[in-house]
């Protein structure tokens, strides 16, 4: 599908997978709207876009902010054709370590605050009977490990969502897709591992930003199901799915560098 003249509303968009993902989506001609809390770093991302785009300060784990944000993107647009959910963080804390709080927050941005932008544009896809809606979840939320019981919740919440979400508005014409990455080298470490010592354990193995973009946007313009990156995570989460015992026993030493 062309993305020429396509709205396309970026959660997320200030760094990262995000910024990039809305870059790419720009030069393909889509008119892009790049969501976030900080309207400085937004403005950064934005001085660097060659096609149409709007900017706007956002919080996804708030109701409020949600509801006025999609309010000036219909004023202006009219339509918004496809949804990239990407905004999101983690934290990499032992369960008994980590406060409630913390567990609250953590559901709030990265599973409530996709309800909530997806519930923001529904309506109108449902009436036009059209619509793209690509939640960024995890490779976590298939396989859990230690130190993530929080995150790991969250994406795996993303991934139920997404499945039910898919059988709800097959008949409407409107496609969802979960995109599914293993660790990327991005900010998002510098919260969710400020030690560095995850980051350490598993640099061989983590992605450049450009490459998970690329599938991103890939997934807009396709609308698959799922996109599980690298190859190998999707094939390893498949594997636990089928023989979770034997997967469990044989994973732990490998999975657990956190």
């Amino acid at each position: 599908m062309s993305l020429t003249n396509q709205v396309i509303v970026v959660t997320g968009a200030s760094s990262g997978i995000g910024a990039i993902a809305a870059q790419m989506l720009s030069e393909r001609g889509a008119n892009v709207i790049l969501a976030a809390r900080s309207m400085d770093k937004l403005e950064k991302v934005g001085a660097g876009l060659k096609g149409s785009y709007r900017l706007l300060s956002m919080d996804v784990g708030n109701d409020q902010s949600v509801e006025d944000g999609f309010k000036e993107i219909y004023s202006q647009y009219g339509r918004v054709d496809c949804l990239l959910n990407n905004a999101g963080y983690g934290k990499f804390t032992y369960c008994d370590e980590m406060s409630l709080d913390e567990f609250s927050a953590m559901m709030n941005v990265n599973y409530m605050g996709i309800v909530r932008c997806t519930k923001a544009v529904l309506p109108y896809m449902k009436q036009v009977h059209a619509g793209r809606i690509v939640n960024v979840a995890s490779i976590a939320g298939k396989l859990g490990t230690s130190k993530s019981t929080a995150y790991t919740a969250s994406k795996h919440a993303v991934l139920g969502f997404s499945s039910a979400l898919r059988q709800e508005v097959r008949e409407y014409g409107i496609k969802v897709t979960t995109i599914n990455p293993g660790p990327i080298d991005t900010p998002f470490f510098n919260l969710a591992d400020p030690s560095g010592h995850y980051v350490n354990n598993v640099k061989w193995f983590m992605m450049k930003p450009e490459r998970v973009a690329r599938a991103i946007v890939s997934a807009v313009e396709k609308s698959p199901v799922e996109v599980n990156l690298p190859w190998v995570a999707g094939a390893g989460a498949k594997f636990y799915q089928l023989f979770p015992r034997l997967a469990d026993r044989l994973s732990y030493r490998m999975l657990n560098k956190k």
